[in-house]
């Protein structure tokens, strides 16, 4: 009865969709695809007037899943209901560029996202609660973006943008407590073409964890006000990234990233951990094509600094071996390794890798769970300390889908946590075991066109002895994603 209103939404996109894909119109012809109707309305949205350009994107998501940040099935109360969470995210995005020249545009995204919570507290439930907000609107895009900077082969983005660079490993996220509702960065950055095969980012970041900071969201009132964007630090980075084409096949990248962050008002106000450091992180990583079939991917980043007092150093390492088969269902089977150095608890420094602004859910390590479960260790979505051993699959059993399966292992590079108990109903440690659980990961795609995609999602954990008898219960998270986009 709560999430009724979700799975009829659900059933009518879905029926819209096969539709739109697949039936016939009231002359017996097959129907065209949507993108493919140009309609006078559409041609106006998207160019209002001359110099203008519009573009709206709509997200509906439901989400179920259990144990994610315990891993004890009877915490709570006898049935367990504490650790079973049940909840919906509507998001729409609405997009402007104004081009004010032929080299310079203003760029400008709103975005509205509200939630649904129907497990384990449905007081956040807008459908079935009078008094509840539907949140704020904030702006995740505002900038100026100038080409052909200085007459040089410069561009500039200047304010509120997106930024990722190489595969997310490190610089993807700058806003990781609140999910995917963005993932600005609020920056300066340059792009310099130095040749046809190689270019330089120069970037500079001023995060801070406040968000009406510099823009105030729209009904920024008594729920959005709590709202907070990094874990609870305020944050300024340079990055210098080199992109280089070595020859037709081989590419490699090379880094210099430095972070500096400093607990936030939110978090000296709300008596919440904010972590005082300055790191600095060397890296490089090479990609490309072996032959026909095999491609790969191999990174490395070294680090040091100061963390919390103490001084710090880590090691990372990201790499992906892809043997795809060419045929017609585009089948690949892939390897991974993935290294982040723990802290050895008898040390006084602190040897635990940095993610930097790569504190989001990525695939490789396994869907969205591995964002929770790991909750407990540092902060949210941030993944440390770990030995990563993966196997995948995917392939497309028909045109407009996609199977990926994962199955990966995963250790701690240090036993930091011996005998620790986390906050009332986190995992707790043993004082000896150091693997960590194996993750399985499924994610099947639908996408018919540009405007239409959605995507099923289970991750599925299995917890090791690095977690005590206490809380190692599986984990299960799911989701059915949907996505338009204008």
């Amino acid at each position: 009865m709560k999430s009724g209103m979700s799975l009829v939404l659900l059933v009518v996109i879905a029926g819209v969709a096969f539709a739109a894909n697949g039936a016939e119109d009231y002359a017996g012809q097959p129907a065209k695809h949507w993108h493919e109707v140009d309609t006078d309305f559409m041609n106006t949205f998207h160019n209002p007037m001359e110099g203008v350009t519009m573009g709206l994107d709509i997200r509906l998501r439901e989400v179920y899943a259990r144990n994610i940040f315990g891993l004890n099935d009877s915490f709570g109360d006898p049935t367990g209901n504490y650790n079973n969470y049940h909840w919906q995210r509507y998001r729409t995005r609405w997009s402007t560029k104004w081009a004010l020249s032929e080299d310079v545009d203003f760029n400008t995204r709103l975005v509205w996202e509200f939630w649904g919570h129907c497990s384990p507290d449905d007081s956040f439930n807008p459908f079935f609660k009078e008094d509840y907000e539907f949140d704020e609107a904030t702006w995740d895009h505002m900038n100026v973006q100038i080409r052909n900077a200085f007459d040089m082969p410069l561009t500039l983005t200047v304010g509120r943008q997106d930024i990722i660079l190489g595969t997310g490993w490190l610089v993807l996220d700058g806003t990781p407590a609140d999910g995917s509702r963005t993932i600005y960065f609020d920056a300066v950055r340059g792009t310099y073409e130095l040749d046809e095969d190689s270019k330089l980012d120069l970037i500079y970041i001023q995060q801070y964890d406040d968000e009406s900071k510099w823009l105030t969201p729209f009904n920024h009132g008594s729920v959005s006000e709590r709202r907070h964007v990094t874990n609870y630090s305020d944050e300024r980075g340079i990055i210098a990234y080199l992109t280089n084409k070595l020859n037709e096949t081989h590419s490699n990248e090379l880094y210099y990233i430095y972070k500096n962050e400093e607990a936030s008002d939110f978090a000296k106000f709300n008596n919440k951990t904010g972590i005082d450091s300055d790191i600095h992180t060397i890296g490089t990583r090479f990609f490309g094509q072996l032959d026909d079939n095999w491609s790969y991917s191999a990174e490395f980043a070294k680090q040091w600094g100061d963390r919390g007092g103490n001084t710090m150093k880590g090691l990372g390492s990201n790499n992906k071996l892809t043997y795809a088969f060419n045929d017609d269902s585009k089948t690949e089977v892939f390897v991974m390794y993935e290294y982040l150095s723990g802290d050895d608890p008898s040390t006084s420094a602190d040897e635990k890798f940095e993610t930097l602004w790569g504190d989001w859910p990525q695939y490789d390590r396994g869907g969205d769970a591995q964002a929770y479960i790991w909750t407990v260790e540092g902060a949210l979505g941030e993944v440390a300390n770990l030995h990563r051993f993966g196997v995948g699959h995917k392939f497309k059993p028909s045109q407009d889908w996609t199977m990926l399966s994962q199955y990966n292992l995963m250790w701690a590079d240090e036993n930091s946590f011996a005998n620790g108990t986390g906050a009332i109903g986190s995992p707790t440690f043993s004082d000896s075991g150091n693997f960590r659980g194996h993750m399985l990961t499924g994610l099947l795609t639908y996408q018919c066109c540009k405007n239409f995609r959605t995507q099923f999602l289970v991750d599925y954990f299995l917890p090791g002895g690095y977690y005590d008898n206490s809380t190692n219960d599986p984990a299960l998270f799911s989701r059915i994603n949907m996505e338009w986009t204008f």
